[in-house]
């Protein structure tokens, strides 16, 4: 065989190697092709061409494993037990940018799938290698090693620690401050990865300055940056009083209220879930977001969007509530209880509604005044309704239980108290009949309404235990009123007197 004929045949086996990579990653970017891959063990027919002398066979062969691995967990479960990583680890350390950017994205895909996977990309040595790509001249291979990062971080606070420990934080802090929009996200995404699980974690990116980089990336036009920024910035503020400080002090108010505006549904929602993260810790924090008009900017808010987008909002309404009483009163100022009330009749999920259930426990609970406010939105029978609604969930019924009872213990408007004479069950009308029977006593006009509406005579038909708080409560309504009132509204009374008519015998 003539030299040239030698040459021929490995031109050929090049071309068949570059096909045959070529076609598997086309064909792994269809979910209908991944279980004939599968079957056909194309793993260990791609894992050989990982370390092939051409390098665009190579990077091919680990976008094709990164595709398979990205489909499901067994696909990425085929590249740990095929001995692949240690590959991918070797070659991230020494290839050019293009494998580099094809290695991470396979351990991206891998470790994304559960704990115990990425625990396994952290085995095999990657974190260090992946933690010296983000200091790359090349931004792809930053993100891509970001992106691994951040999937890794993600999953608990050990694999979240192991990533930290590797040194990938002031890296990540430095890649946000990039020009790169496309690095900006993933790095911010990484860190919000990093920071949710505990106050530790979130202290440790704190530390190294990133607060202050990430609250002036709010008003940055991109809106899938601004996602990551804002949960971010929430992911670490819910943790403490002082982590929740510092975002404050990096002033990202009043600037964050204007995100609640924004086009984009997760702006509006993340920038939501930021303010209620801070809110919630205490009644100072809670009033420096209400002197910064947070209160009516989040329940615009409410009102201009539907689903779940709604629900960081609403909770972070109940809890400025929760605080005190004044700042319960400037929830209600706001025009808050209408909206929360239309939330509570309008949306179609459970968690939702019971979110706003509890809101509204949260406003109403303080004083007669705030129960006032709260009552006469009508909400009080729709409460009842979704309590005893078989369909609800059991949070909801929870809920709106908790929240009926913290507003009919301080509500003293009587005209929204007494539909629920009709209707409440007995552990729910014994605080609707123990509020008439403190009101009742100290006003007259209130006892004349109470006989006219129908009131007294149902509270007549009331089946209470003898000794009961229920039969005590009724038995001082019962005293506000002439005996022969309360007999006349009594059940069978018409009955006696119309038998008494019949016997009476007149005097000729």
């Amino acid at each position: 065989m003539s030299q040239r004929q030698v040459l021929q045949v490995f031109e050929q086996y090049q071309k068949a190697r570059t096909q045959f990579v070529q076609t598997v990653a086309e064909l792994a970017t269809r979910p209908q092709n991944i279980e004939t891959l599968q079957n056909a063990g194309v793993m260990s027919l791609l894992r050989p061409l990982l370390l092939d002398v051409v390098p665009t066979i190579q990077q091919t062969a680990a976008l094709a494993l990164g595709r398979l691995a990205n489909y499901n967990d067994d696909l990425a479960e085929a590249v740990v037990k095929g001995d692949i990583l240690p590959q991918l680890v070797y070659s991230l350390a020494e290839q050019n940018r293009f494998y580099k950017k094809a290695a991470a994205f396979v351990l991206r895909a891998v470790g994304k799938h559960s704990p115990q996977l990425a625990q396994a990309i952290v085995d095999c040595g990657a974190l260090d290698t992946l933690v010296i790509c983000l200091e790359d001249f090349d931004p792809g291979v930053k993100e891509a090693a970001a992106w691994a990062l951040g999937y890794i971080a993600r999953h608990n606070a050990e694999l979240s620690q192991a990533v930290v420990d590797a040194g990938a934080v002031p890296l990540l802090v430095l890649c946000i401050q990039e020009p790169e929009i496309a690095l900006k996200r993933i790095a911010a995404s990484a860190l919000s990865d990093i920071s949710k699980h505990s106050p530790e974690l979130a202290q440790t990116v704190v530390d190294v300055g990133a607060i202050a980089h990430l609250a002036q990336m709010i008003l940055n036009p991109d809106a899938k940056l601004k996602r990551q920024v804002l949960s971010a910035l929430s992911q670490i503020a819910k943790h403490s009083v002082d982590l929740a400080e510092m975002g404050v002090e990096a002033e990202i108010f009043p600037v964050v209220l204007t995100c609640l505006k924004d086009s984009d549904e997760y702006v509006k929602k993340n920038a939501a879930t930021l303010i209620r993260e801070i809110a919630k810790h205490t009644p100072e924090l809670s009033q420096l977001i209400v002197n910064a008009g947070g209160v009516a900017a989040v329940i615009d808010c409410i009102g201009n969007c539907k689903g779940n987008v709604r629900l960081p909002g609403i909770m972070m309404l109940g809890y400025v509530a929760a605080h005190s009483e004044n700042l319960a009163m400037a929830v209600i100022i706001s025009k808050g209880v209408p909206q929360l009330s239309i939330c509570l009749s309008e949306e179609r999920e459970d968690h939702i509604k019971a979110a706003a259930a509890w809101a509204l426990g949260q406003i109403g609970r303080h004083t007669p005044e705030h129960a006032r406010a709260v009552a006469v939105t009508n909400v009080l029978p729709l409460l009842l309704s979704l309590y005893m609604e078989t369909e609800s969930s059991e949070d909801l019924q929870v809920k709106t239980k908790k929240a009926l009872k913290n507003i009919l213990q301080k509500c003293t408007y009587l005209p929204a108290l007494e539909p629920l004479l009709h209707d409440a069950p007995p552990n729910i009308l014994k605080h609707v009949v123990g509020q008439f029977s403190k009101v009742l006593p100290h006003d007259s006009k209130a006892r004349r309404l109470f006989v006219t509406s129908g009131g007294l005579k149902k509270v007549q038909e009331i089946k209470a235990e003898p000794g009961s708080l229920l039969q005590e409560y009724i038995n001082t309504i019962n005293n506000c009123y002439p005996e022969e009132i309360v007999r006349y509204y009594s059940p069978g009374y018409s009955d006696a007197l119309l038998e008494r008519v019949e016997n009476y015998q007149p005097v000729l």
